[in-house]
């Protein structure tokens, strides 16, 4: 019998497929999981394809394929063509790819009595679509045997969802296939999983990091064996095989979080539209604030584009009022409301004016930022010392004014008023976060029920759930919270958002600073007035900021993001940033900056070597200190390489790695393709 060789991608940093014998005992096909040796440990594998050679023209002895680890899963051909795209466009090891693909545990377990579909009683009845809504329905759904991108374009409070669940319903359930809706993980909030399970019951499945492995593995099987046939998931859900997949749906599409920034840095959204294409179904991407990327492609008519330019109940979006910070008094940490009371530093008198009238007619409230914590910086004022992180580059933020916190790796260390480093001076405390705020409106509205959200309170399930009851129910006047409170959620007493400092985003030193801001500006703005109420209190939104002018600033208390969209591209075009040009970021990262600088200089060198043999359009930028110079005790310098076209970027980093001698041990080089965040 002759011997038969197959390709396979092991789950180990190996860029090139290896070649093992299959065993006489087993029945092997492209696709199989297996199990092989590698070195003088045990791997999984994915086999990928056959190998012709034999074993006479071999000059090294195969090793056997030793099991197949699980015998009910057989990767598509379509679907290993997606991984080997995936591998080849973020340059990573297909191998470990592949391993994203597999359930959390190795055996299904019994079902639990409590589901992670299992939210309680809520229900939501099946509404029926405005005419515009039917319309963009319509237009997708005769189109939905083939693959297209659709961008729908919809304000907030619009009905997007409305169209997702009809669009379920019509391509997925009736037709007996499956269905894939991707969201950030930050709106999987209990409504919007409460909405598809109340319409599908049983036929919905979620998946997202905050289930247990035996959960994740559950509701991973039961996707794959088509007992689910929707799919709710954050980016990882992408990753499940699916043999019976006909529809994708990427909700709040411009997300950030969309672009994982450890290990295999792929994004998600633009993954989807590539899986899309290869198995030609459609896929619809939905935002009130679509990226740049998308928004370009759609205008430039390479997406199909729908607008939605009203809110389904025919509510008005909220009025935006902006106060500029800077005519504040100067040199106070506090004003006097009309009425004399104390009103803190991070609260103008007209918001806190706002909040007074909004809880004394029983309406809620919802205050903004970004921040955790009482302060981001605490300091001496005689010698200057502050309180910074002996890992990272970074502040330390005190919490419970007891204790200081590195956001990035989670040090800790109690904390003492006297200045250690004069011995004289006060550490005082600069800056504000959700704590201080709380701490300030227990205060000011002493019998307000206040309630602060944030990843030091929710911090599962159950906790975000009773956060979503509450609020519903009414049993809070004032929520402050952070992101966690910018989508997804829909409260028909919520009447007026305060932004405390919509200035946080735009000080960052990044090319996409503006529109992230423009995009939470607007998300957060959503959350006010979307619905109506008895006693027609109008829905209003108050800007605090230091740059009343800027052009994010203004477009979104304007709500107009076409005019801000229009303005960013330009200005994008005249620099060959993205959407006009592709870009690699290139980092360098240990725990020795000479090291850590030295390849960055020699990764420079070897570049524009490359690039003056050739004709080439690549722009290389830097090497410079990456702007969190160090995180966890590495000390970081990145590289920039622009281009009109990826491939030239990928041909680059490639030939850039096959070089010998130029990076001493102790230094990581990590590339990533279309960085959202270049910190």
């Amino acid at each position: 019998m002759s011997l038969k060789f197959w390709k396979v991608a092991v789950e180990a940093p190996i860029q090139n497929l290896l070649t093992y014998i299959q065993p006489d005992n087993l029945k092997i096909e492209i696709g199989s999981v297996v199990k092989v040796p590698l070195g003088k440990r045990k791997v999984l594998g994915l086999v990928i394809d056959t190998d012709l050679s034999t074993q006479e023209n071999l000059k090294y002895e195969l090793k056997q394929i030793e099991e197949i680890v699980f015998p009910d899963i057989v990767f598509d051909s379509k679907f290993i063509d997606w991984l080997n795209w995936i591998s080849n466009y973020y340059i990573h090891p297909i191998g470990e790819v592949f391993s994203l693909c597999l359930p959390s545990l190795d055996k299904r377990g019994k079902s639990r009595k409590k589901s992670a579909t299992d939210l309680g009683d809520r229900q939501y009845k099946k509404y029926q679509l405005t005419n515009k809504q039917k319309e963009i329905f319509t237009q997708i759904y005769n189109v939905s045997q083939t693959f297209q991108t659709h961008l729908v374009h919809g304000i907030t409070g619009s009905g997007k969802t409305e169209i997702y669940l009809d669009l379920f319903e019509e391509i997925c359930i009736k037709q007996n296939k499956s269905g894939l809706f991707l969201v950030p993980e930050i709106s999987l909030t209990p409504q919007l999983l409460a909405r598809f399970i109340s319409r599908f019951s049983d036929q919905v499945g979620i998946f997202h990091s905050q289930l247990t492995d035996r959960e994740r593995t559950e509701e991973w099987w039961k996707f794959y064996k088509l007992e689910k046939k929707i799919l709710i998931g954050a980016r990882s859900a992408l990753f499940i095989p699916n043999p019976n997949l006909s529809l994708i749906i990427v909700d709040e599409e411009h997300e950030t979080s969309f672009k994982q920034d450890e290990k295999l840095k792929y994004h998600a959204r633009d993954s989807a539209i590539v899986l899309a294409k290869k198995l030609n179904i459609p896929i619809v991407l939905g935002s009130a604030t679509p990226s740049l990327e998308s928004w370009n492609n759609a205008i430039s008519g390479k997406y199909q584009l729908y607008s939605l330019n009203e809110r389904a109940n025919q509510q008005s979006l909220p009025e935006v009022s902006v106060i500029d910070l800077r005519r504040r008094e100067k040199g106070k940490n506090f004003q006097t409301s009309e009425s004399g009371q104390i009103i803190p530093d991070w609260c103008s008198k007209d918001l806190f004016s706002q909040l007074k009238t909004n809880y004394e007619k029983g309406y809620q409230s919802a205050l903004f930022i970004n921040r955790r914590g009482m302060s981001q910086v605490t300091l001496c004022e005689g010698c200057g010392y502050s309180e910074d992180c002996p890992n990272c580059d970074v502040s330390l933020t005190l919490h419970a004014k007891s204790y200081l916190v590195c956001h990035y790796c989670d040090y800790h260390k109690n904390f003492v008023s006297e200045c250690p480093s004069c011995k004289i001076g006060e550490l005082k405390n600069v800056g504000i976060g959700t704590e201080l705020i709380e701490q300030d409106l227990k205060r000011l509205f002493p019998d307000a029920r206040v309630l602060r959200v944030d990843r030091d309170e929710i911090q599962s399930r159950e906790a975000m759930e009773n956060f979503v009851r509450s609020v519903e129910d009414h049993q809070v006047d004032i929520i402050i919270g952070t992101q966690m409170i910018a989508k997804g959620l829909d409260f028909p007493k919520l009447t007026l958002v305060g932004i405390i400092l919509a200035d946080l985003g735009l000080n960052i030193p990044d090319f996409r600073a503006s529109e992230r801001t423009l995009h939470l500006l607007q998300q957060v703005a959503g959350r006010a007035g979307r619905h109506k109420n008895e006693d027609l209190v109008k829905s209003l939104v108050v800007i605090q900021t230091y740059n009343p002018d800027h052009v994010a600033i203004q477009m979104a208390s304007k709500h107009n993001y076409i005019d801000f969209a229009n303005l960013e591209l330009q200005d994008r075009k005249d620099l060959s940033y993205p959407p006009f040009g592709k870009i690699l970021n290139i980092k360098f990262q240990g725990l020795s900056i000479d090291k850590v600088k030295e390849a960055a200089n020699n990764a420079k060198k070897i570049l524009l070597k490359l690039c003056s043999n050739q004709s080439s359009d690549i722009e290389i930028l830097g090497p410079a200190p990456a702007p969190l110079a160090k995180i966890k005790n590495n000390h970081r310098y990145h590289i920039l390489l622009k281009s009109k076209n990826s491939s030239n970027l990928n041909k680059a980093y490639r030939h850039l790695m096959l070089q010998k001698n130029w990076v001493q041990s102790g230094v990581k080089v990590v590339p990533d393709i279309d960085p959202v965040n270049l910190l």
